[in-house]
């Protein structure tokens, strides 16, 4: 899986087409990713002995398939490659602009 967290991303695909955000966590094993502001749902908490009931709202993960890496350099979505330097360290690129991603 080619996002991580931190990454700035855009939502492709799903209800919320068009948005951006970035990743809060990635579950690498699901291949899905918690972005902020993306997917929130309503949850309802049960009444404890002290408290009352209430409904929460909630960010659910999203497949990595349904959101693409917003480039740092134009601000547009793109993909993700992999490039090895000199000293045969793997480093993350951006496909349009060959930018190294940090």
């Amino acid at each position: 899986m080619k996002i991580k967290k931190g990454d700035e991303v855009k939502v492709i695909a799903g209800k919320d087409k068009g948005k951006t955000g970035k990743v809060l966590k990635a579950f690498h094993d699901m291949d899905k990713v918690v972005v902020e502001g993306v997917f929130q749902v309503k949850r309802h908490i049960k009444n404890k002995m002290t408290g009352v009931g209430e409904i929460v709202e909630k960010t659910m993960p999203i497949h990595v398939s349904n959101v693409m890496f917003i480039d740092p350099k134009d601000k547009k979505p793109t993909r993700i490659g992999y490039t090895t330097d000199t000293k045969g360290k793997k480093t993350r690129i951006t496909q349009k602009s060959k930018t190294v991603v940090k």
